[in-house]
């Protein structure tokens, strides 16, 4: 695996290399879940993607650098995969698998960059449904064992985090970070129409959740396995 340091405001992101192009494909950019992190070889369901697989580390994850006092959001997160997609589309469009967290954020860019998506695949993990369709009351959490490290702060903080676990502040804030279900589809119109592929959105989930539902039945959103996918958008 080869990782390359992508510069990004304030944050170091980490954008991994699971294999290389096989011929003229275009690559295909994986985007995991919700404490996850850029698996360390080609994951099964896309053993035959045609092109090069890279990975992405979100802000907070993996080898990605973690911000002094959280702000984590989905939109932080589709930033990042923004930055991403300019690196990796001088190969043309990438095509997007995305996992639990990285299924929404997935979504987001495939309509907000929807020139440079050459199809989403969304599917089941960590973080699908984040804080459900709505706000909730406001409330004050911690997990357990790691309050210490919370109420630090700045440099001292980010000093004490265990590189090899997600930052704290991410597990929590992208936990109730709220899935609107009107918000998703306006994404999903923006993909469906702008998109270079046709029918550019694949949902393989089994769960069920608002936001997934409102963008399954949408013209031009196809349900499929996530396989049947892959080949779809690598062809």
């Amino acid at each position: 695996m080869t990782t390359v340091r992508l510069r990004h405001v304030h944050t170091d992101l980490a954008l991994h290399q699971l294999r290389d192009r096989d011929g003229g494909a275009h690559p295909l950019l994986l985007l995991h879940g919700l404490g996850e992190r850029t698996p360390d070889s080609v994951p099964l369901i896309a053993g035959a993607w045609p092109g090069s697989v890279w990975g992405l580390d979100f802000t907070g994850h993996g080898d990605s650098s973690r911000p002094s006092c959280g702000g984590y959001t989905a939109e932080v997160l589709l930033a990042d995969v923004d930055h991403a997609l300019e690196v990796l589309a001088d190969d043309g469009p990438v095509t997007i698998l995305g996992r639990g967290l990285g299924a929404y954020v997935g979504l987001l860019i495939a309509g907000a960059r929807a020139e440079l998506v050459a199809g989403t695949v969304l599917t089941d993990g960590p973080g699908l449904a984040g804080g459900g369709p709505s706000q909730h009351s406001p409330s004050i959490t911690h997990a357990r064992g790691g309050v210490d490290v919370l109420q630090r702060s700045g440099a001292d903080r980010a000093a004490r985090l265990d590189p090899d676990k997600p930052d704290p502040y991410a597990l929590l804030e992208l936990a109730i970070d709220v899935r609107p279900a009107d918000y998703a589809t306006t994404y999903a119109r923006l993909a469906v129409e702008l998109s270079p592929v046709d029918q550019p959105l694949s949902v393989a989930t089994v769960a069920r959740h608002p936001w997934i539902d409102a963008v399954a039945d949408l013209p031009g959103v196809v349900r499929e396995r996530a396989a049947d996918a892959l080949r779809r958008f690598a062809a």
